[in-house]
């Protein structure tokens, strides 16, 4: 039965992943030779409620890549699939859906509420795995884990190889808790006011936005002055004037009224005879302003700005670290909603509070300086962007605004200068929240910490000596420029959503003491351990309640009779509660190696795949995820987890933008898949896939790599359909052959092989997949396959057998070397060219389990062969050029002329004359002493051509032709050359604009070799 005209890639690649699937081929361990060593991928888990997007797509390309070659190859492998339980991203789902039903959470009691979130998974949380599915990613799908899985709640059914990831995830926070690894305490993070939680870095999204820079004055206490200098770059006095303030610049208003200091560089010397002096912050009723001490630090710009710096340690991360290494006090200004603080003592007790601090007459620690509301009365309660209004209001009011002159222009045309308060319009960089899309709130909060100080050593050690390899090596200076420079990690989340932190607390003699175990009954059994003989625990929802109960009993025992052990029925029971944060996910996926495997269990998993082998992840979460997996197993088990991490960077567009939804600029892969194919996409993401290149997806790549799909199957068809290639049986060998062609071909398969393997091994996919393209649309099918026709058409019926025979096994091996990234158009041809089909649930009959090749190009490659193919390849080429180069018509024969041949020469035209005349369209061959005029030379080793041109162009219409093409193309070059050699160009336009008209040079520059080469022939011949 003859083949289909082309593939159909919509109707094939279900069938096709389905049969994979039935037959098992995918499993851990399938294809495994005898004694084979273990090769695993831990797939970077996607969230739960994501769909695939050309980040994904790019990322498992390359993992099923390699993972299909091992698996080729023998190893023992195993890809494990899996998801995260996102926290924020999966509760803000849920919360959504509950919303068109007019609820929200907090209608609901916290174990309701995660009943809901386990049903929306059950339901919608493997999408994603579905289209990865779609991607041709070989997973083994029957071991998907989830970072929740065994959690309380947990609905899963048939998940029977998935371990209990949540038991695994407490069982280290106890052992890294009780090592002293992790701790509670109040430090600066990113928070978000919408969703009421700490974030991470990687949740945070900096965007520039237009904002204002505000330019206030901080008189000096008590109407102190000071003579303000300021100097020139020669140290020339420039301004010179008394003054009885210090002046600052703030984007941020608001947070004025948590000042703890105001800070200027050691060596400004405009502010040393202030320095130690207070200064008052200017907002606030009058009668209670703060003041606040002007201290020195590193920190200042004294080239910035006023070079003088508000410190408000509780609202700023750069503040947070001056006011750690000063002891300045840091208030904290807003609730978890962000907005002004309304809790606490009243503003005038609390000033004077914080008024006695300042002047160095009472400390105060982190925890009572956190209880201090310095916002002032009718403020309390506001929104923190309604705040900021009323603050620039009070201080410009007052006159405390600097003031600068402004040239104006009256309602008569006439010019008059005023004084106006210092307020630049400047774009400014604001985090938001990547999900919540508010403005983000750096605030400080107390949360659960790892002291990442105390486990990063390992982590470091095991790259800087070999143990674990970071490619590209440029990773390796940013992995140790994150740990050298570790800070604790915030692990704790205010969400309902999560690893629920297995801390309990109960009353102690100044505060709650936490109570760490893996359950509760653990944590009853540890409390009463602490605690007097006898004392019983009663399990409380939360603190509120907890205080409540205390409350209660306080009074029941001021009110008891003398004597008297309890004043009411039974044993006095001491109030518990559970800490109501839950972890972030980031410490959960942290433990994806040994997490997936089983442990803490001793399961032949853990013990056949770990350590790991190959990391594939973006170089955007080095530090979130790889080196957090890094220092977790090295903590937990002693051990690394993967010996390879290779990092990427982000999909952009053609251009090199990044893709965003506001520019319009997303592409969507499985629309994608839906028109190219997954092995068009899968073979463009292969081609990007160069180490540390940038990752330009770009449609007609796609568009072209689908022709590529195309040319694979029309190949398979001309052997198929035009020859019979693939009627007899064949293996892994090649085929014994004579003819020169033949013996060729099977060495540039051979060399196929090697580039591969080369390439495979050093994670270029880009040279793999050029290998590849170049391999066999060019030498394959445009040479090889074309060389076979005269074959057909006048050689004798043996060399017509071979010739079957070596083409047949040719396309074999080149499905082999190209199934890893062309997974389905690979399979689909193994089966229609041999019949050795999918369809019969045999996976040993499968492409997917076909035995890599080992051959090698020192024992297929035959020297003479390859120099007669050589020069074969040689004379057409340089004849098509010539051809091309001259204008001669396509279609016409030519006579050639060979003034020089040697014996090599000679002999090799004779046996290939027939493709060689048929590729380079010409009439005959005569011998000549010399060349006629009007005659191109064409040399190939060994031997002198001429092609006589007289009767085929006019050489004086071409020539005309080419210095017309060549004028206008100078016009263009000298355009781009002007752009490129314009500093302010190159410095201000978009970076991706300039490579553009980089790329634009260099093709006019080839276009420009080109013809200039062209006239130069015409030259020398007219």
């Amino acid at each position: 039965m003859a083949m289909e005209k082309t593939f159909n890639a919509a109707d094939a690649e279900n069938r096709l992943y389905e049969a994979w699937e039935k037959a098992g081929c995918f499993k851990a361990g399938a294809h495994a030779k005898p004694e084979a060593s273990a090769y695993c991928i831990m797939i970077p888990p996607p969230n739960v409620t994501g769909v695939l997007h050309m980040g994904h797509a790019f990322n498992n390309t390359l993992q099923d890549i390699l993972i299909r070659w091992k698996r080729m190859q023998g190893f023992d492998t195993l890809w494990q699939p899996g998801t995260d339980h996102a926290g924020i991203a999966t509760q803000m789902v849920v919360e959504r859906e509950l919303a068109k039903e007019g609820k929200k959470r907090t209608d609901f009691t916290r174990p309701a509420f995660l009943e809901k979130v386990w049903e929306w998974k059950e339901k919608s949380g493997g999408t994603i795995v579905e289209q990865l599915k779609r991607l041709g990613a070989s997973c083994d799908f029957s071991r998907t884990a989830f970072t929740m899985a065994g959690a309380q709640g947990d609905t899963r059914v048939g998940h029977e190889n998935s371990p209990n990831f949540h038991d695994a995830v407490i069982k280290v926070f106890v052992e890294m808790y009780e090592k002293g690894y992790i701790y509670r305490g109040k430090r600066l993070v990113n928070w978000d006011p919408h969703f009421e939680t700490a974030i991470s870095d990687l949740e945070v999204e900096n965007i520039e936005v237009a904002g204002h820079m505000w330019h206030f004055k901080y008189p000096l206490a008590n109407g102190a002055t000071y003579t303000y200098v300021e100097k020139d770059a020669d140290g020339n006095v420039i301004l010179e004037e008394e003054r009885d303030y210090i002046s600052i610049a703030t984007t941020r208003p608001e947070t004025m009224l948590g000042d703890g200091a105001v800070a200027v560089h050691p060596s400004d010397e405009r502010y040393a005879p202030i320095v130690g002096k207070l200064c008052e912050i200017p907002v606030g009723p009058k009668e209670h302003r703060r003041l606040i001490p002007i201290i020195t630090d590193e920190y200042p710009d004294p080239d910035f700005g006023s070079g003088a710096v508000k410190i408000t340690g509780a609202h700023d991360f750069n503040d947070y670290q001056v006011a750690k290494r000063g002891g300045i006090p840091m208030y904290r200004l807003m609730d978890t909603r962000g907005r002004m603080r309304a809790d606490g003592a009243p503003y005038a007790e609390d000033a004077e509070l914080a008024m006695a601090v300042a002047k160095g007459e009472k400390t105060l620690t982190e925890a009572e300086a956190d209880a201090v509301n310095l916002v002032p009365d009718e403020l309390r309660g506001l929104d923190r962007f309604e705040a900021r209004k009323l603050v620039v209001e009070q201080i410009t009011g007052e006159g405390l605004a600097v003031m600068v002159t402004e040239t104006r222009t009256d309602a008569e045309g006439n010019d008059t200068e005023a004084l106006v308060p210092y307020v630049e319009n400047k774009p400014i960089m604001q985090p938001f929240g990547d999900r919540s899309k508010v403005v983000i709130e750096p605030m400080l909060t107390d949360q659960w910490f790892v002291d990442a100080e105390k486990v990063v050593g390992p982590a470091l050690d095991a790259v800087r000596n070999g143990k674990v390899k970071i490619i590209p090596e440029s990773g390796e200076k940013t992995y140790y420029h994150w740990l050298e420079n570790i800070e604790p990690w915030c692990i704790s989340r205010q969400l309902w959503w999560g690893h629920q932190i297995p801390v309990w607390y109960i009353p102690g003699e100044e505060d709650w003491y936490p109570i760490c175990a893996a359950t509760e009954e653990e944590a009853v059994e540890k409390a009463r351990l602490q605690s007097a003989e006898g004392t019983e625990f009663r399990i409380v929802a939360d603190q509120q309640e907890a205080v409540e109960i205390l409350a209660e009993q306080r009074k029941l025992l001021d009110t008891r009779d003398e004597g008297t052990i309890q004043s009411f029925e039974g044993p006095m029971q001491v109030p518990m509660f559970r800490e109501p944060d839950v972890l972030d996910t980031w410490f959960s996926s942290g433990l994806w190696p040994i997490g997936t495997l089983g442990w803490p269990d001793e399961t032949p998993e853990m013990a056949r795949y770990f350590p790991t082998s190959t990391l594939v992840t973006g170089q955007d979460i080095l530090f979130f995820w790889v080196a957090r997996m890094m220092m977790m197993q090295l903590a937990v088990v002693d051990q690394i987890p993967f010996d390879t991490v290779y990092l990427h960077g982000l999909v952009r567009d053609a251009k090199g933008k990044k893709m965003s939804k506001s520019t319009g600029n997303v592409i969507d892969p499985l629309e994608i898949i839906g028109e190219y194919g997954a092995d068009a996409l899968r073979f463009t993401n292969a081609a990007m896939g160069s180490l540390g290149g940038v990752l330009k997806l770009d449609m007609k790549r796609i568009e072209g790599y689908r022709n590529f799909v195309t040319k694979i199957w029309q190949a398979c068809s001309y052997g198929d359909n035009v020859i019979d290639a693939f009627s007899a049986e064949r293996g892994a060998e090649p085929p014994a052959a004579s003819l020169p062609l033949n013996r060729w071909i099977i060495g540039e398969v051979a060399k196929l092989r090697e580039d591969v393997d080369a390439a495979f091994e050093a994670f270029r996919f880009n040279d793999a997949a050029s290998a590849m393209y170049a391999f066999f649309w060019g030498t394959f099918c445009d040479r090889y396959l074309e060389f076979t026709k005269p074959v057909f058409q006048t050689g004798d019926a043996a060399a017509q057998e071979e010739t079957r025979k070596v083409f047949a096994w040719a396309v074999d091996q080149s499905l082999i070397l190209m199934h890893p990234v062309m997974p389905f158009v690979t399979e689909e041809l193994w089966n229609v060219t041999a019949g050795r089909g999918y369809g019969t649930g045999d996976a040993a009959k499968m492409l997917v389990h076909a035995d890599w090749p080992a051959y090698s190009a020192a024992d297929l490659v035959d020297p003479e062969a390859e120099r007669e193919m050589n020069w074969v390849i040689s004379v057409i080429d340089s004849t098509r050029s010539a051809r091309a180069q001259m204008n001669v018509p396509a279609g016409a024969k030519v006579q050639m002329l060979v003034t020089e041949i040697d014996d090599f020469g000679r002999a090799a035209w004779a046996r290939n004359e027939a493709l060689i005349k048929r590729l380079a369209r010409i009439e005959d061959l005569q011998e000549a002493d010399s060349l006629p005029k009007g005659s191109v030379v064409i040399a190939v080793p060994g031997a002198s051509f001429g092609m006589p041109l007289a009767d085929l162009i006019d050489v004086d219409a071409e020539k005309a032709r080419l210095e017309k093409t060549l004028g206008k193309l100078a016009k263009e070059l000298g355009g781009l050359r002007g752009r490129l050699n314009n500093p302010k160009f190159v410095a201000s336009a978009p970076e991706e604009v300039v490579a553009e008209a980089k790329e634009n040079l260099a093709a006019r520059e080839e276009e420009e070799a080109k013809l200039t080469e062209a006239l130069a022939r015409l030259a020398e011949i007219a």
